[in-house]
């Protein structure tokens, strides 16, 4: 059982070794914490879509932004898309799964707000389709995946793609990615006055 503990963990810290080292990942990275700090200065909003543990992850990051980070501020508009379970269950089976984020951006998005799309694989279809929408309706589109990208790479105006293939491990490193984009974003439009 330690032996798996242990690899695990160095499965883990490796992934976000991969990440410290690439310079390129690490500037998309700093480009998306700026778009999002330019679109609330535009009073625009950040939506999120995921399947699953996308999902789980989808709504913690947006919870981050809309409550608080490290301290007490102002909210942020930001809200994961699948919260709605009777919205949810009506349009997958009055229209399609596929359909379930796509119908939602369609009514929600602007030009001036970001849809930040997870799927380790990159192809789930409901996220690359609200991706579509989003674009279509002049947002900017964001893609957390593995590292191919998958077909949802196609899709996006930035893809930040976890060096992985492996879902545990990506998911980990979206969360670690998501974490520290809140962390500036807070520290950025809300900072603190140090005494």
């Amino acid at each position: 059982m330690k032996t798996t503990l242990l690899k695990a963990f160095e499965e883990s810290v490796s992934t976000k070794q991969k990440i410290i080292q690439d310079n390129v990942l690490l500037e998309k990275i700093e480009l998306l914490t700026n778009k999002i700090i330019q679109c609330y200065q535009n009073n625009g909003k950040v939506l999120w879509c995921g399947n699953g543990g996308s999902a789980a992850d989808a709504q913690h990051l947006a919870a981050e932004l809309s409550g608080r980070f490290y301290y007490d501020r102002q909210p942020l508009y930001s809200e994961a898309l699948h919260v709605n379970t009777s919205y949810i269950t009506a349009v997958a089976n009055d229209y399609s799964y596929d359909e379930i984020f796509a119908r939602l951006v369609k009514a929600m998005i602007q030009p001036q707000d970001i849809l930040i799309g997870l799927s380790t694989s990159g192809n789930s279809k409901n996220v690359i389709n609200a991706l579509i929408e989003a674009k279509n309706k002049g947002a900017y589109t964001v893609g957390f995946t593995g590292e191919t990208g998958g077909k949802m790479k196609d899709y996006v105006d930035l893809l930040i793609n976890v060096p992985s293939k492996d879902t545990p491990r990506i998911q980990e490193a979206h969360m670690m990615i998501g974490h520290t984009v809140c962390q500036l974003v807070e520290q950025i439009l809300f900072p603190k006055n140090e005494k």
